[in-house]
């Protein structure tokens, strides 16, 4: 029983990529306005109602590695070691999750051009991102030895002030066409931020 659990769980797992993949490729090619679900759907090879199993809107298909990213980017910060100040942890985290192949940046590169273009994504985008500081701010507050009535609003503060510095890094590189090195480009602006934080 297992086992089919199993190859049920890797099955949906590519048909989800799959739909996220078919819905950046037609986005790229044709624009995001001119793409429907539908059009997604079938170059899937699935129905509409089958798309709606896995997103509920085109805009959660496009950027679902986006949203991936972000969730494993927390499950990583939470494991780090305890002895880690939480600025520390969340540089080492991201440092550790940089896109290691070429596929990977021009996922990056194309999801963040296409929602600076197109306000639907970008809105999706931000929601994605103040759901992210919401669960690092809770993870950030969970590494604190002391807690006081001030804890939860620092580690809000650092949270924002962690995304911020990651958005500029990301659109640093992104505007040196992917010529620049993210590592440095993160060390560079994590620095500058940390500044209040050590």
């Amino acid at each position: 029983m297992e086992h089919t659990a199993g190859l049920r769980e890797r099955k949906k797992a590519a048909t989800r990529q799959a739909v996220h993949e078919a819905a950046l490729r037609l986005t790229v090619e044709r624009g995001f306005d001119a793409v429907t679900v539908e059009e997604v759907a079938d170059a899937v090879g699935i129905s509409r109602r089958t798309f709606s199993n896995y997103f509920a809107t085109k805009e959660d298909a496009v950027l679902w590695g986006d949203e991936r990213y972000l969730e494993e980017l927390v499950a990583a910060f939470r494991a780090r070691p305890p002895e880690e100040s939480p600025w520390a942890a969340l540089c080492t985290t991201v440092l550790d999750r940089l896109p290691e192949s070429g596929a990977q940046e021009w996922e990056i590169l194309v999801r963040t051009r296409l929602a600076l273009r197109h306000p639907a994504l970008l809105a999706r985008q931000l929601a994605n991102h103040a759901g992210l500081e919401a669960s690092l701010t809770e993870a950030i507050v969970e590494r604190c030895p002391t807690r006081d009535a001030d804890t939860a609003l620092d580690a809000r503060v650092m949270a924002s002030a962690f995304l911020v510095a990651l958005r500029i890094s990301m659109r640093r590189w992104i505007d040196s066409d992917l010529t620049d090195d993210p590592r440095e480009l993160v060390v560079d602006t994590m620095n500058r931020m940390a500044c209040p934080f050590v």
